[in-house]
């Protein structure tokens, strides 16, 4: 008989009392436990940070019980006990909430841990407080826990003055951590974004960044093995390596791995496959960062980052591609040493969830009539596939007229936003497609590879010649050995009717 899903439960006792299906998460526990002192991991939404970090109360608090047939059950010794200080953001609402939700965490912790904070403290003095006297209470060092510590922040990020606000008060009481090491055993803490050290750290400069360290790679999410054995037997029947295309693809240094809220649902869906994980929130103020950059979204495909991936990000100097990555929308390909030193990371889309859903909510900010869309994308994927390259003018040319002028006319001079269009509508496709494509003599605009055939395109805008660029610089020779058909096509677009205005093809 199958156990129960545990889809939205981020309990671990609920879990195990409950019989609910618990991949087992505690070797990465005993393993984080025994070598650290003070932690931060970052990941994605949706990604089990909440049950992970909750998994580590019932650890410190002696649980046992609940441990049984578990890999940290007779390695660990349960009898030391450690009090702890959990706090979770994510019951924040507004931003006016934050001094209340401090207020109600502060207020929870002491009444679980039996001691009162002076009624005259404020919140950091209070924290402070608590860490000592239940110090003092128990005789035992304090294990900290916090989940979701960026919450207050990144929910008003398009509001500066009031992120800086929230990351100065979140900032005192990071700084209590480090004032009061003497008495703690152990912190943790997670969330999505990776501020940097100087930005919200500041007085926690202690803390170890574990997010890209290869032996925490599976600390969160469903590795391919838990599905070909935990959820084997819900799974019978099922094309397992469609699942894998669908969601697998995350990459943190370790094995790749399925965000486990796109399997829970999926199994519960009857199989059907859809955007679980991308619906549970959308990236609305990320899409507006792009179009204020005037971001050249085609470079998504082929993208690499230096080490500021790791470094951070900060809210007075926001940066695109740190966004996209740490909010899962792109994950690492690769990871190269570069010969002058330090490293370099490829980006790429996780998986056909993350390339259709993304695309498809850029898509539908500029256009007027959904039903206009999802026909032009038939017909644009027909022609792609059946080689009708004057259909594909067709369909582009509808494209853009139907997108509404006033999204056009701040950006008709830019050559970008034109590729940019056509990049996102045949990643919403699902197609394979390079972005700013590397060869000897130069970047193609975009190569889309589909079945045995190859398409290299070109886009300007004005009057130069597109085609004769491709011609020219000889882009396809990196592929004439490797695809029957290629078909070299040349784009350009007018700037007053902010369409196509010259289409040129030609087949090797």
């Amino acid at each position: 008989m199958h156990k129960k899903l545990p889809i939205g439960i981020q309990t671990f006792k609920k879990i195990i009392d409950g019989n609910y299906l618990y991949i087992d998460k505690t070797k990465e526990a005993l393993e984080l436990i025994e070598n650290n002192q003070s932690v931060f991991l970052s990941r994605p939404r949706r990604f089990g940070k909440s049950l992970f970090l909750d998994t580590l109360q019932n650890i410190f608090e002696g649980k046992k019980e609940l441990f049984k047939n578990l890999y940290i059950y007779d390695r660990w010794n349960f009898n030391d006990i450690y009090p702890v200080i959990k706090i979770n953001f994510g019951t924040i609402t507004s931003t006016e909430d934050l001094f209340q939700t401090l207020k109600k965490i502060l207020d929870d912790n002491q009444k679980r841990l039996g001691v009162v904070c002076p009624q005259d403290y404020d919140y950091a003095n209070c924290f402070a407080s608590l860490i000592q006297q239940t110090y003092e209470k128990y005789k035992q060092r304090v294990v900290i826990l916090v989940d979701e510590y960026d919450k207050a922040i990144l929910d008003v990020i398009d509001d500066i003055n009031i992120a800086k606000k929230n990351r100065e008060i979140l900032k005192r009481i990071y700084t209590e951590i480090k004032n009061n090491d003497e008495y703690i055993k152990f912190t943790f803490l997670t969330g999505v974004s990776r501020f940097s050290k100087a930005s919200i750290f500041s007085g926690l400069n202690n803390i170890i960044d574990i997010s890209l360290n290869p032996v925490y790679g599976n600390i969160c999410g469903y590795t391919q093995n838990d599905i070909e054995s935990s959820f084997i037997s819900y799974l019978k029947d099922v094309d397992l390596e469609k699942v894998k295309l669908w969601y697998n693809g995350y990459n943190f240094l370790k094995d790749p791995v399925y965000n486990p809220f796109d399997i829970l649902l999926f199994i519960q869906n009857n199989y059907k496959y859809s955007n679980y994980w991308f619906e549970t929130a959308t990236p609305s103020f990320l899409i507006k960062l792009m179009q204020d950059k005037n971001y050249f979204i085609p470079i998504i495909a082929n993208l690499i980052v230096d080490e500021k991936l790791i470094n951070s990000f900060d809210i007075e100097n926001l940066d695109v591609e740190v966004i996209l990555y740490q909010a899962g929308y792109l994950t690492i390909d690769e990871v190269k040493e570069k010969r002058r030193g330090g490293i370099e990371y490829k980006l790429k889309l996780p998986n056909l969830e993350v390339k259709s859903s993304l695309n498809d909510y850029i898509i539908n900010l500029f256009f007027k009539q959904q039903s206009s869309k999802i026909k032009i994308q038939d017909n644009l994927y027909d022609a792609l596939c059946d080689e009708k390259i004057e259909d594909i003018n067709s369909s582009l040319n509808q494209i853009f007229a139907s997108i509404p002028y006033n999204n056009l006319d701040k950006i008709k001079h830019y050559e970008g936003f034109y590729a940019s269009i056509v990049y996102v509508y045949l990643q919403s496709l699902g197609l394979d497609i390079i972005g700013e494509d590397v060869t000897n003599q130069g970047r193609i605009d975009l190569t889309i590879k589909i079945n045995n055939i190859l398409y290299i395109i070109e886009f300007k805008v004005g009057e130069a010649d597109a085609l004769e660029q491709i011609k020219a610089k000889k882009y396809y020779e990196k592929y004439q050995t490797l695809y029957k058909d290629i078909y070299l096509i040349g784009i350009n677009f007018d700037e007053d009717t902010k369409n196509i205005s010259k289409f040129e093809w030609e087949k090797l």
